[in-house]
């Protein structure tokens, strides 16, 4: 039975991934930390297939990711999803030390601990999936903490995934753009999101990606809405 290790999974990209992943041969190991929506999400997945274990965890402090790893426990996983984030959305001037840190806990530190600690352990053939954005690429005003987060997980997983060639463990980084989820509620404006990609979108390129036989490296997945830049 494959072990699939998603962080994030109590909604948007991270459901979507895991109603993807969700098979009879797969046990899910489904981080969240909104206790009633993962709950829901491992209801439906539960109904439909086999093992789910809920992991409730603050990813924004190394306690918390501690906690996570030693809940996961021992065994090898075989894919790894870093979907869990956070976005703070306001000019850089205006950003707190605790926003700041929070950014860098949750989008960069639990990444490189999970990676640091399970990667090792990891079976070839398995596969270490990045959820960045295309703003790990280009900046974007007000967008500074955000981006300099998947800036930092972008160069971190490039070099990781050099080291981790020889081992034949895959590193595949998904760089979607403006993606109808939650994170949307939050930020001031008006944004169209009936034009954005829906999450099931990032999952399905997700899931293609891992199917791959175990020698096909897809390394880079950059997502766009045909309705062009929004």
């Amino acid at each position: 039975m494959k072990r699939v290790l998603i962080t994030g999974a109590s909604r948007g990209i991270g459901r979507a991934i895991t109603e993807r992943l969700a098979a009879p041969d797969v046990e899910l190991l489904l981080h969240g930390r909104d206790t009633v929506a993962l709950a829901e999400v491992c209801k439906r997945v539960t109904k439909r297939f086999g093992k789910v274990e809920k992991l409730i965890y603050d990813l924004a402090t190394k306690s918390g990711v501690c906690k996570l790893i030693d809940a996961v426990g021992d065994a090898p996983i075989d894919v790894l999803v870093n979907n869990a984030g956070v976005a703070v959305v306001k000019p850089f001037a205006e950003i707190t030390e605790i926003e700041w840190d929070q950014a860098l806990g949750v989008n960069v530190t639990a990444p490189f601990m999970l990676i640091q600690h399970f990667a090792p352990r990891m079976r070839p053939g398995s596969s270490i999936v990045n959820v960045l954005s295309v703003a790990a690429k280009t900046g974007y005003p007000g967008w500074s903490a955000y981006c300099m987060s998947k800036f930092a997980l972008e160069g971190f997983s490039q070099c990781v995934r050099a080291e981790l060639r020889d081992h034949k463990v895959r590193v595949i980084n998904v760089y979607p753009a403006a993606t109808d989820t939650d994170i949307w509620s939050a930020v001031k404006g008006e944004w169209p999101r009936e034009k954005m990609m829906s999450p099931d979108d990032v999952a399905a390129a997700v899931a293609f990606a891992i199917s791959q036989p175990d020698e096909v490296l897809v390394e880079n997945i950059t997502l766009g809405s045909l309705t062009g830049k929004l």
